[in-house]
């Protein structure tokens, strides 16, 4: 799981001061628009909303942007689309589980954005149910170590989030990651909260049950796919079962 979450991290970083910025933003306005329209748009009855908008907030997205998001979704403005939620598996190379989660109001187009990107780098689809079975649904909230949180230390976070069901807690080196039941995540971000403690994102997520160890040539592989999926409009987020040590990471060039 840890390597999964090391580049999820820095592709993160990546992705907010590149020129892919206009990418990553359209995709957090996505789900603040499928959010509000789930559940509404008041954010103190709606904690998926709450979530949406304050991931979006610590990725810059301009407040206007969030707002008019939130309009559309709950229907107090017109323009919102009707975003599906296609879930696609496949295998990437050295036979990585991979999940591709769409967000999109065309199926044809994010089957066929998803197939082109993982046949032109090394990855295959698969049947449904081939390899979702590799993974749970969890709670991660992520802490950064920077700013306001540079004192807080794993056991400040064991001590705040125990109690509302963390799981564990990962030193992803810039970062914690806190792991829960997927229905646990708002109780832990709460705690957190209650402790003056300030995280990046809380949401639901997929975390694989085992993982697949990889080379450098093996991850620069995984990163290209993952790269490749991820620059689609149709795709939302993936999912892949492996892990890559802190040696090999620093041999990867991103």
């Amino acid at each position: 799981m840890s390597g999964h979450s090391k580049w999820a991290t820095t592709k993160h970083k990546k992705a907010v001061i590149d020129a892919r910025r206009g990418k990553l933003f359209a995709k957090l306005i996505k789900n603040i628009e499928v959010a509000a329209r789930q559940g509404g748009g008041d954010i103190a009855g709606n904690p998926t909303l709450f979530d949406a908008i304050q991931k979006a907030r610590k990725s810059s997205v301009p407040v206007d942007n969030i707002d008019r998001a939130v309009k559309r979704g709950s229907g107090a403005e017109a323009g919102g689309a009707d975003w599906q939620t296609i879930m696609y598996e496949g295998y990437g190379p050295n036979g990585v589980a991979v999940l591709v989660e769409c967000l999109t109001d065309n199926r044809n187009r994010a089957a066929s954005e998803v197939r082109v990107a993982m046949t032109r780098n090394g990855g295959s689809m698969a049947d449904p149910g081939s390899v979702s079975y590799l993974f749970g649904r969890k709670g991660v909230v992520i802490v950064s170590k920077v700013g306001e949180n540079a004192s807080v230390t794993e056991d400040d976070l064991l001590m705040a989030v125990l109690d509302a069901g963390a799981q564990e807690v990962n030193d992803l080196g810039e970062s914690f990651e806190i792991v829960s039941e997927a229905s646990d995540v708002v109780a832990v971000r709460v705690a957190l909260q209650d402790a003056g403690i300030d995280y990046e994102s809380a949401e639901a997520t997929f975390v694989p049950s085992m993982t697949v160890p990889l080379d450098v040539d093996g991850a620069t592989q995984m990163f290209r796919l993952l790269e490749a999926l991820e620059d689609s409009d149709e795709v939302q987020n993936v999912y892949a079962n492996f892990d890559v040590s802190d040696e090999v990471m620093e041999n990867v060039s991103l």
